[in-house]
């Protein structure tokens, strides 16, 4: 992974906001990256990879796909142009021996990976940038923490 930050907060109350971060981030995040999204369900890890997908494809000249949640898919997989973007939703698997059942490796090295609720695979994974999703203490409002290892800080985000 070529990118890092060692800790950084946003406001994403708006999804605007939500949406701006998740382009910025398109210019950075390339095959081989994975992205872990933690978070309370409803705090916008979804509609941060939809926008950063759609992004994508309006930048490659592709049609803009509708991005549905892989709550129950557990692996939505998308190809744009020459990339290849796994998102994985494991919030319904119960252990690693499932995950290993229903078929779902996950090798990232030829794919640029999205991982919502990734406890499960967050140890044999050493590189990876985490986006932290949370609702603020009145509930209206959310924020955004951006974090990863070993890498140098971007100060454009």
């Amino acid at each position: 992974m070529h990118i890092g930050i060692n800790s950084k907060k946003f406001d994403i109350t708006s999804e605007i906001k939500t949406k701006e971060i998740s382009e910025k981030l398109t210019h950075y995040l390339k095959k081989g990256d994975v992205v872990f999204l933690y978070g309370e369900v409803g705090t916008g890890k979804t509609t941060f990879v939809k926008h950063f997908i759609n992004c994508l494809q309006k930048k490659r000249n592709e049609i803009v796909d509708e991005i549905p949640s892989p709550t129950f898919n557990i692996l939505n997989e998308y190809e744009i142009k020459d990339l290849k973007i796994l998102h994985y939703d494991l919030y319904r698997v119960k252990d690693h021996n499932e995950l290993m059942n229903l078929g779902q490796i996950i090798n990232h090295n030829d794919a640029l990976t999205f991982i919502e609720w990734p406890d499960l695979v967050k140890n044999s994974i050493s590189e990876f940038l985490s986006l932290n999703f949370f609702f603020e203490d009145d509930l209206q409002k959310r924020s955004l923490t951006i974090s990863t290892n070993n890498f140098k800080n971007i100060n454009e985000i």
